[in-house]
């Protein structure tokens, strides 16, 4: 069984991951999305939250016959990799910025679990300015963010706004 997971904290989803998602499908027989449970970022979800939203778009996305998972989980992805049995981790890069950042946490995580390959996947340029953060930003001071995020996600940001 190819099994990867595709680590992050998807506080908001954005299109770019459900981008990153999909292509990745063929090349495995199932994909966890892992939801990282940080508390230091300041999420606007909760993981709870973040995973009952992915786990609504999920049917959306189709599969091509791989298996996808929503899981959560703290501490190293790579430990996390290996308990679930995973072969492969996949991340998507936007810029330059992000190479260099994704190609330490790759090498680090080889060092932890020399098994476990790391996969980069080159944003589809539609999406290689899209940042979960960048999301919340714009859509907190009241830009628009429709096609960068899934309406129904959009629409639980609008209701956590309005709770506040």
């Amino acid at each position: 069984m190819r099994r990867a997971i595709f680590p992050g904290s998807f506080d908001p989803l954005t299109n770019g991951h459900l981008d990153i998602v999909t292509r990745s499908l063929p090349l495995f027989d199932e994909i966890i999305i892992a939801v990282l449970n940080n508390p230091d970022k300041n999420p606007m979800f909760s993981v709870e939250e973040r995973c009952s939203m992915i786990e609504e778009i999920i049917p959306s996305l189709g599969g091509n016959g791989c298996h996808i998972v929503v899981d959560r989980f703290s501490g190293l992805t790579a430990h996390f990799a290996k308990e679930r049995k995973a072969t492969a981790i996949v991340r998507g890069i936007r810029a330059v910025s992000d190479y260099e950042y994704e190609l330490r946490m790759a090498l680090m995580n080889r060092k932890l679990e020399p098994t476990i390959e790391t996969v980069f996947l080159m944003a589809d340029e539609e999406f290689s300015y899209v940042s979960s953060t960048l999301m919340k930003q714009v859509f907190e001071l009241g830009g628009r963010v429709e096609g960068l995020i899934p309406p129904s996600v959009e629409e639980q940001m609008r209701n956590k706004l309005a709770t506040r």
